[in-house]
Parts: C-alpha cells; structure tokens; sequence
C-alpha cells in the first residue's frame, strides 16, 4: 500500500478508457494527480481521486477515500504482468458483469471496502476503529504496510538495544535483544500459526493482531465449508494457505513455512523440484530422519518426461486455482493425488488439470499400474460428500471423522461444525470432545449445545470459558447467551458478566461485514433483546441485501415475535431480489408460501412453493407441503403430480409415501395406495405411521 504518485502507480493513467458490461471508466491525472472517471454511490459518473496504490504484482488496484473514513477498492484492476504474457492493461475483476450501485460488489459497496475485507492483514499494528452505531471508521496503523511489528510485535525495546549495541555483539536471543516475539522458542506449531493470522480464512474475534500469541486468541480459522472448500479439502473459494496446510502430513511432521518460503519476501528458497528435494531426497534431512530414502525426482517416481509439467512436484501435489483472474494460488495440503476418489468425493482430481481430455478413472488406472492397488483407509472426503449429499448416517459417518485422532484438527472440528447442527443425538459425541487437545475441535463443538436446558448448558460449557483460548471462550458464551444469570454459579457470576460486557464490544466493533452483523444480531437475539436483534438483522441486509442468512433469522425472530407484516415484508423483498442465487431464492419463497399459508391465503401460497421446488428439487419437504396444499385446494391432479416429481428425487421418503397413500386412500384407490404401503413399510419399517395404515387400507386382519 502506497501513497498515489509517480513511484507507486503502475497503471496506466495517460486518459485511458475502459468499458466491459456496462462498467465504464476513464483514467487520467490532473495536477500530477491520479483521477478516475466512473460510476458512483449515486449512479452517476464522476471524478474520483486515487488516494493509494494497493497491491504490485500480478495485480495493482486502486483505493479512493469516502465520507466516515472508508477507503473503497476498484474492481478494475491494473494487470503488471509483462505485456508478453496478457499483463499491462486495465481489466475487470468480473469480467462480464455488472453490479448496480447498492450491490455489495458494486466498488463502492461494502465487499470493496479496504477498511474490512483488507486492512488487517496488509498494515501494521491495523486498529479498524470501527462504529457500528454510525457505521464509519477512524482506523489507524503504525506501518502502512506489513512491516518488522506486524510478525515481531512493538519494536521500541529493540531499538533502545539497537542504539546501545556493540557492532560485533554475538547473536543473542530475542528478549535480549528486546524482541517481543522470540520464533525459536514458538515451536513449528507457533511459527505457522503467526503466519495464519493473515494467511488464513478466518472469523476475526475484535481484538487485531497479536503477535506472539497463538491463533485462535485472534481469529476462530474457517472450517472446510463447501462454499470455500472442495469435499476433500482441496482449495476451491480463495482460502490463504492454512487451511489446507494443517491437512498435509508435513505439517504434522513439524514443517513450517521458513522451510520453503523466505519469511520476509515469502520467495521460495529454491525454485523447481530442489525445493521439495530439501526433504524428499535420497538422503533424507537430518530434521526429518523417518523420510523414506528414495529418488523422487525420476521417471520412476514421477513417470513423466524429465522437465516436463508432469514432472514437477507442484503440480500433481500442490495443483493451482486461479483467483482475481490471473492470479493463480497452489493447494498447499500437498496431498497424494487420489483419481480414484474423484466420484466417490465429487472433487476435482490434479491430473485432469494436464489431461483434460481423460476421465479420472484413466487416471486412477494409470496410478495403479505404476504402483499397484495400495490399501488405504477411507478419506474424509468420501465421509464429508456423503453428508453433503444427504446419504447415509450423517450422526455415525460424523462421529467416525472426530474419533479418528489421526485426522487434521481442521477435518475434526468441519465434523464438529456440522454434528453441532444435528442436535441432541449428537451431544454424546460433543460432549467428549468439549475436551478435545485441540482448540478447534473445542470451538465448534461448543454450538451444539445451544438448545439445551439451562442447567445442563451450564454443567457441559461453564469449563470452557476457563479456556487458554479465546476463541473457545466466545464459543461457549455464544452457546450460553440466553440462561439467566441465576443459573450460573454465584461465585462465577461476576466474571460471566464481565466476559459478556467484554464479548459484546468485540462483536459491535467488527460488526463492519454481514456476517459479522449477523453474529452481533445472533448474540442479542440469545439475550433476550429481540428488538436490538431485528434491527442489526435489518442492518446486516442494508450491507448486503443478498445475505440470506440474515433475511431468514429476521423472519423467524419476527414471526416468534407475532410481527407477521415484517416477516412477510422481509419475504417478499428477498424474493424480489434479482442475483440471488437459486437455493436462497428457493428457501425464502418456501418461507413465503408456509406464512402465507398460516395467513390463510393458500392460492399464493401453492405459487411459491412451485417455485421453491424448482429451485430446491432435491428437497422433498418442499412437494410434500405442495402436494397436501394442492389436496387442500381440491387440486388432485397437481397435487399427484407434485408428490411423483417429489419421488423421482428421494423414492425412499417416507413423507411423501405417506402422502400418496393418503391421497389414493381417500379416493378409494385402494390398490394404488397398498403399492405405496409396500413401499413404505421397506423404506421405514419402524415408521410408526405402518401398522396404522395397515389396518385402514384392509391388509391386515387384528
């Protein structure tokens, strides 16, 4: 980040236009300063000032100031690369695409404000100096870019010790030196985890950098969320490395990041296979000894053509996604290739990235016959494609993942994240890794103890807010939000409180994105303060109007709270949203239909369940409650034709089974509904519903 002038800007700035669906922008200087023509908060062109240059290679982008302390990033971009490879020229960062003023995207919407989705991790010692009240910020730093504080903390003690050093002085250590974060003594653990406060996916907890101590004081690190990962755990949104880093087996060998990266230009510290071959050589290092001694950079290992693409480590075991265009990031779980999985965890496979013409069972076919059938156990991708997909025992193939304490912490706790939304059956298995070693696992684990009584909240979590990890902490007092005071222990009441006071100022000050929004509003809603929470509902909506999550909370605290208008109202504008993707659309006018439904206006409420299951056709709740809607509304015919398009999709549910039967029973075809009653009984034997059934459609005799 650097101030706009003749030294920073790379761009070209010689009245040069741009134009691409619809974004148009004409660039130029006046008075030796850097000025864009373009759409504004108003939809009208006008003349913005480029306050900073932000970023130097692959890309430049540029950030121009706004009232309440905003600094807003262009989304067309200056390409620095070498003219010879595509580079110096302006282009979009969506190419083909247009967002309006209001449209978070749109540059002067909140997802291209430098002040939260950028700063801190680009400045030193960054306080955002966020009002969640006025919705600005007064933010500051001490280094505009990441410099020597951000990694080693306050400098002042080392330079006092600079300033009385003796020039041959022998190396000492860090504190005598006045460092306040002494790398040697951190561990490879500790080392990487100073490194992930910016090169992680994360959820900030309001407190800034804080160098020296570990990770989760700072952030909570994201989980293997479909959105940001493949099933596996390959790459797929724009993750930062550590996520999938602390999947690979070097990391739990001890390797850190200084093991190939210089830690102050981050260049590798050799190019090209001798990078790997630190390591993975026929001798192996004296860091690592358990290494197999083997040639691994040899048509024997490798079985490509010696220089070839295929005979570069990186790219079978550390496979590239472009991100912003042209800028490519390398999946760092350096995981063995595995095209045998590919179906079974529908993840992409590294060696179709080179052979786009094969399939991966080629590829799966190909790696055996060099080096035969291996016998592993199952991979977690396998497990996490099946929940996805709803098949199986999710509550089982789960507690199988947290049990295997061979597994990464991040693969523990994603099983974690997702049993917690399973409820009380899978408290049992929470509740023994409430007490897991690693923070993560803790972490996610404490959500799924949300709806449980007070007491019972109490006895499982009141331990976690003694936890060495902030993060754990902020979990548990999420969790415990709603319990009065009095169920709490008297002696722990006072610092309950206190710990409280302290989370909510954290969360008001981050509360500067939507979701950071919708935690604040969740944390009210907790505590009782359901207008506040429908009002920071509305607020996370006004800084992203397509942030579902928000709008479907809004409306189920509204109803709760018997303000059907608002809920209706939030219904209607979320369906009236153009953009939106399909399943969100999907699940709001569900939402519609079952309130207009209970606000007896069923003939609009059939409309939008149409569309809902259109949207979402492998949910079969959807064709049920339109199949009993259309029934209701004396519309056999469609309401047959929505339970059989329902069945197409889950033939096993046993809602729509019921349904069926019901439909044919009432009209007395009998035979018809026994062939549903068949299939009912295989699919649900123990479905209380059968034995009943039986009895009404004259196949059983008491």
């Amino acid at each position: 980040m650097r101030e706009a002038n003749a030294t920073s800007v790379l761009g070209n700035f010689k009245d040069t236009r741009f134009s691409d669906a619809g974004v148009n922008a004409r660039f130029f200087k006046r008075n030796d300063r850097y000025y864009v023509n373009t759409e504004g908060e108003d939809g009208k062109p006008a003349d913005f000032l480029i306050r900073y240059t932000f970023g130097h290679r692959p890309l430049q982008q540029y950030l121009v100031a706004f009232p309440g302390g905003r600094l807003q990033a262009l989304t067309i971009a200056w390409d620095s690369r070498a003219a010879s490879v595509g580079g110096q020229r302006w282009f979009s960062l969506y190419p083909g695409q247009r967002f309006a003023p209001g449209d978070p995207l749109h540059w002067t919407g909140r997802y291209q404000n430098w002040n939260a989705m950028c700063a801190d991790c680009h400045s030193s010692n960054l306080q955002k100096g966020y009002d969640s009240e006025s919705d600005t910020f007064t933010t500051t730093w001490h280094e505009q870019n990441v410099g020597c504080q951000s990694c080693h903390g306050p400098a002042k003690e080392h330079v006092d010790w600079a300033q009385k050093a003796k020039p041959d002085a022998p190396y000492q250590k860090a504190s005598e030196i006045g460092l306040k974060v002494d790398f040697s003594a951190l561990g490879a653990k500790g080392l990487i985890e100073q490194c992930a406060f910016c090169h992680s996916r994360r959820q900030g907890l309001g407190t800034g950098q804080q160098p020296g101590h570990s990770l989760l004081d700072a952030v909570l690190p994201a989980t293997l969320r479909p959105d940001l990962y493949h099933p596996d755990g390959q790459i797929q949104g724009e993750v930062y490395v550590y996520g999938s880093f602390t999947q690979s087996k070097m990391h739990t060998a001890g390797v850190t990041c200084t093991d190939c990266h210089d830690p102050h230009s981050l260049k590798v510290k050799v190019e090209g296979n001798g990078l790997c071959l630190q390591c993975h050589s026929p001798t192996p290092p004296v860091r690592f000894p358990s290494l197999q001694a083997k040639e691994y950079d040899g048509p024997a290992h490798h079985h490509h053509a010696a220089n070839s693409p295929g005979a570069q480590c990186v790219n079978c075991h550390m496979p590239e996604t472009t991100y912003m265009v042209v800028d490519p990031r390398r999946d760092h779980s350096l995981r063995i290739p595995r095209p045998d999985l590919a179906q079974a965890s529908g993840s992409p496979d590294a060696c179709r990235r080179c052979h786009t013409d094969q399939q991966p069972i080629w590829a799966a076919n190909a790696i055996e016959g060099w080096f035969g059938q291996p016998q592993r156990p199952p991979h977690y991708g396998q497990t996490f494609h099946r929940v996805r997909q709803g098949q199986g025992d999710a509550l089982a193939q789960l507690s199988a993942v947290i049990a295997d304490l061979g597994k990464p912490a991040i693969v523990r706790a994603s099983a974690a994240e997702q049993l917690a939304e399973l409820g009380a059956p899978a408290l049992p298995t929470l509740a023994k890794v409430l007490k897991d070693d690693s923070a993560m696992v803790r972490a996610y684990a404490a959500a799924g103890f949300t709806a449980l009584p007070p007491v019972q909240r109490v006895e499982h979590l009141l331990p976690l807010l003694d936890d060495p990890q902030r993060a754990v902490r902020d979990e548990a007092l999420r969790a415990l939000a709603s319990i009065p005071l009095i169920a709490m222990p008297e002696a722990r009441r006072d610092s309950y409180k206190l710990a409280q006071q302290d989370y909510e100022r954290r969360l008001r000050s981050n509360a500067d994105l939507p979701g950071n929004r919708l935690n604040l509003a969740v944390w009210l809603e907790r505590s009782g303060r359901q207008m506040e929470a429908l009002e920071q509902y509305r607020q996370a909506l006004r800084l992203d109007p397509y942030f579902s999550p928000a709008r479907v909370n809004l409306v189920t605290l509204a109803n709760g709270m018997l303000l059907h208008d608002d809920a209706e109202k939030a219904l209607r504008d979320g369906v009236a949203l153009d953009k939106s993707p399909a399943a969100d659309r999907g699940n709001l006018a569900y939402m519609l239909a079952l309130l207009l439904v209970e606000r007896q206006q069923p003939a609009e409420a059939a409309r939008w369940l149409e569309e809902a299951a259109k949207a979402m056709p492998d949910t079969p709740r959807i064709r049920y409650n339109q199949g009993l809607l259309l029934l209701q509304l004396q519309q056999r015919d469609a309401a047959q034709a929505a339970l059989m398009a329902g069945l197409e999709r889950a033939p096993e549910d046993a809602d729509l089974l019921y349904a069926l039967i019901y439909l044919h029973g009432t009209a007395g075809e009998r035979a018809a509904a026994a062939s549903y009653w068949q299939r009912l009984q295989k699919a649900a034997p123990n479905d209380p519903r059968v034995a009943p059934l039986r009895r009404q459609l004259g196949l059983y005799t008491p």
